[in-house]
């Protein structure tokens, strides 16, 4: 939806901004809503990415205003996110920041590129069982992820070096953590129930906030973002910056599988949220467009020192369920947000951890697509193996690998299963001549039980192939029939095809390899392919 003037001219402001009210306080009052969520999810987030709170705060900011501007489906929210963070984990990890930053400038290369190439159709063939795998593991990789926030590190001395140690948190500390995790849990849970005006999210980490606060009055403290940070975290306007990298091919080497992972993975969230948004507003994102918005949001953010981000499904469900329709929504969040890392950062500095990993569980409860679980018995079983394959890579490899496997085994097994659908009627009108009807689609996948119609050494001495009611969809199509053609003609019998539909005449034309194969254009008329 966009703002519009009923009289076709932007001359009147007033007028303008008096037709759309409605439209322009929902999507204000949906955009504030979505900024305040953002905040215990996106500091979550970096925990997972391994990079300070601030960064993805200001990646959450930079990539929902770009994404906001260019954007190809109105409504969508794009953010850091929970699947970018587990892909530059690693990465951030072994090279530090400045890589990171190049790596999500070339990323966003990546997205633009696709989205220019007008390759985004590709994108809706994914099938749904792909879609259940991918959101399973993920879920699970988030899961595992927030382990390491109930360990801490202890210097002990071996041999008389001081060792950094990983461990879990003490008894008592571990147990009041896993404590106050539930109860964050459980408040995001029943809040709903009472009122849906705030987000639970937000409502159970302000609670966790103030019980921590009480609870250091009287000497018991839980671990806050700023321990975890081992830095107060305040922040103002992203500033520019150009990655410090070597502009080598080992950095393009070390780079360049983060990038396409991280491109692919962030693609393949924008177009299941499209797709989602779609059904739920009833109305058609542009897909390309929504890709070169997600590529340009990217490459910015990369040289303002950002993380990365794409779009995000449940913020972006909260925005619509918010009222909000227009790209309004995302630009009053992204700003919002801006405004709340400049003047609320003694809040986000008191937020226990065990505040963000109970947001965290609950994204993992939500993404998890509990349905799957029952459909052994209810769905076809090589659906339920799409799924559990995509979920394993997913875990084991990493999220774009685990989708392009998972459509590349979907479409194995419906070429399997497409291929067993084909058979024919046979007529035979005297004992010199038969007529094999096939029904069904000739293709790689069906030629095997093409072949075995046939009978060879039985058949009569004239054999007719009546294609009407049959697809030659691709050359393994040609090869099988050039194949049954040579086969009779070494038995000394005469095989015809007859009644192709014009597409399979032409494939027949340009495949000018097979020579074998005699179609029968009209009565009495038969041509020999190809043409000359």
């Amino acid at each position: 939806m966009q703002l519009t003037d009923k009289t076709g001219s932007w001359a009147r402001p007033l007028q303008l901004l008096k037709e759309n009210r409605k439209l322009l306080k929902d999507d204000f009052l949906s955009g504030l809503t979505v900024a305040l969520a953002l905040i215990p999810e996106s500091i979550a987030f970096a925990f997972v990415a391994g990079v300070s709170p601030i960064l993805s705060l200001q990646t959450a900011v930079i990539i929902g205003f770009v994404a906001a501007v260019f954007s190809g489906r109105p409504g969508m929210i794009s953010s850091s996110t929970a699947a970018i963070s587990v892909v530059i984990a690693s990465l951030v990890a072994t090279h530090g920041l400045e890589y990171l930053f190049a790596t999500v400038v070339l990323m966003g290369i990546i997205q633009i590129s696709i989205g220019l190439l007008k390759l985004g159709k590709y994108a809706r063939i994914i099938p749904y069982p792909v879609m259940l795998g991918f959101l399973n593991g993920l879920s699970i990789l988030i899961f595992l992820s927030q382990w390491d926030l109930f360990k801490i590190n202890q210097v002990t001395t071996i041999n008389g070096s001081e060792v950094v140690q990983n461990t879990w948190l003490p008894g008592p500390q571990l147990a009041l953590m896993l404590g106050f995790v539930a109860f964050t849990m459980l408040v995001i849970h029943f809040f709903p129930k009472l009122t849906k005006a705030v987000p639970s999210s937000l409502v159970a980490i302000i609670i966790m906030t103030i019980i921590a606060v009480v609870l250091g009055r009287f000497g018991i403290h839980l671990q806050n973002v700023q321990d975890f940070a081992g830095m107060e975290i305040s922040g103002g306007l992203p500033r520019f910056h150009i990655p410090m990298v070597p502009l080598t091919f080992e950095t393009l080497q070390i780079i360049f599988p983060y990038a396409l992972i991280g491109g692919l993975v962030g693609l393949s969230e924008a177009v299941l949220t499209l797709q989602v948004i779609d059904e739920m507003t009833n109305t058609r994102g542009r897909t390309n467009k929504e890709i070169i918005a997600q590529g340009t949001a990217n490459l910015v953010n990369g040289f303002f020192g950002g993380m990365g981000g794409d779009a995000m499904i449940g913020q972006s469900i909260i925005n619509i369920k918010s009222g909000g329709r227009s790209r309004i929504s995302g630009l009053v969040a992204a700003s919002s947000l801006m405004l709340f890392i400049m003047f609320g950062s003694a809040f986000i500095n008191a937020i226990p951890l065990a505040g963000l990993v109970g947001v965290m569980f609950m994204v993992v409860v939500s993404t998890f697509k509990w349905e799957s679980l029952r459909y052994k018995g209810k769905v076809p079983a090589q659906d339920i193996l799409v799924i559990l394959i995509v979920s394993v890579i997913t875990i084991f490899a990493d999220l774009a690998t685990a989708v392009i496997v998972g459509v590349i085994v979907s479409a194995l097994i419906f070429a399997w299963e497409k291929g067993k659908v084909i058979y024919a009627n046979v007529e035979q009108t005297d004992e010199t001549e038969k007529t094999y009807k096939i029904n069904g689609t000739i293709f790689f996948g069906s030629v095997l039980n093409f072949k075995d119609i046939f009978d060879v050494e039985s058949d009569p001495q004239s054999v007719v192939l009546d294609l009407k009611y049959a697809k030659v969809s691709d050359y393994s199509a040609v090869e099988a029939i050039s194949s049954l053609t040579k086969r009779y003609e070494e038995a000394g019998k005469r095989f015809t095809v007859i009644r192709l539909s014009e597409d399979c005449r032409r494939m027949f034309y340009n495949a000018d390899a097979f020579t074998a194969v005699t179609i029968e254009e009209a009565e009495n008329e038969a041509i020999q392919y190809p043409y000359v």
